[in-house]
């Protein structure tokens, strides 16, 4: 079993769903759905790859708080070891409002502090044991890359809704190894991943939504599809699990293309699902889905 050290993002959201978002004028509404659940792409990768078959320990900040119990309680599953940093601030919290097209407005209504009083020194530990190491792009995640560069571990990242210009994002990009993104905020995206290929990245992938997903190696560009037999419930959390369903193929050694469809597939168990990772998901079940869409 490989091990994951994950560090960055977990939250306590609330989850409107709309038929469409609201015009910019004042109004009522009358009828939403509404749900209150732990979220955000760093526990959204933890339980994805606990559930294929990782040893995962996930690092993130939550506060002395209900939310913060509300967490751990959810974060207590086989194959996932949460640490945690107590932020003064209280637990991290969103406001996403979804529309029918799973597109996403999200509001930070108590974010986590950007600079707490962390030793990652005691990181090193999990540093030097780890076979896959995440960094997500918390603010304070970034005073962990000048370990990882010490300690000479590649880090794969994601960069979420990057712009291709954001100066927020740059500790991340310099550090990473293997890059993960989405096209929402940048549709010229081809030429940024081309760069990072010329600057020794070695797998950067784009995700477009229901345009499914482009990749670059040294060895050049593949586009793969979604599968659109998967019926969309929930978008939230689907970016984490193609990320997930990517990881799982690598550490197995698999082709660049079997990568991609197994993170497909993944992304597509995930929006059937009203939670962060498919309850049915794992190991046995990405494979019978790769065997009955790709073989």
């Amino acid at each position: 079993m490989k091990k994951v050290f994950n560090i960055g993002g977990v939250s306590y959201n609330s989850i409107i769903h709309l038929d469409e978002f609201p015009e910019p004028v004042p109004t009522t509404i009358h009828h939403c759905k509404f749900k209150e659940a732990v979220a955000n792409t760093g526990a959204g990768k933890a339980v994805s790859l606990c559930k294929l078959d990782f040893d995962v320990t996930f690092h993130s900040l939550i506060g002395r708080d209900s939310y913060g119990e509300e967490i751990i309680n959810y974060l207590d599953q086989p194959q996932l070891n949460f640490i945690y940093d107590i932020d003064p601030q209280g637990t991290e919290r969103h406001l996403n409002i979804m529309n029918q097209k799973g597109e996403r407005i999200s509001i930070f209504m108590n974010p986590m502090s950007d600079t707490p009083d962390i030793d990652y020194d005691k990181f090193s530990d999990e540093l030097n044991s780890s076979d896959i190491v995440v960094v997500n792009i918390s603010n304070y995640c970034r005073n962990i890359l000048p370990l990882c560069n010490e300690v000479g571990v590649e880090v794969w990242t994601d960069l979420h809704d990057y712009d291709g210009t954001s100066g927020y994002h740059q500790d991340f990009i310099n550090a990473s190894d293997y890059i993960f993104l989405s096209s929402d905020n940048l549709k010229d995206y081809k030429p940024f991943m081309e760069s990072m290929i010329l600057q020794g990245k070695k797998i950067v992938v784009c995700t477009h939504g229901k345009d499914g997903a482009s990749v670059i190696t040294p060895d050049g560009w593949m586009d793969i599809p979604i599968i659109d037999k998967y019926v969309m419930k929930d978008t939230n959390g689907a970016g984490d699990a193609f990320f997930s369903g990517f990881v799982y193929g690598h550490s197995k050694e698999y082709s660049i293309r079997k990568c991609m469809q197994l993170a497909t597939i993944s992304a597509g168990l995930c929006i059937q699902s009203d939670e962060i990772a498919n309850h049915d998901l794992s190991a046995k079940r990405i494979d019978q889905e790769y065997q009955k869409y790709f073989s």
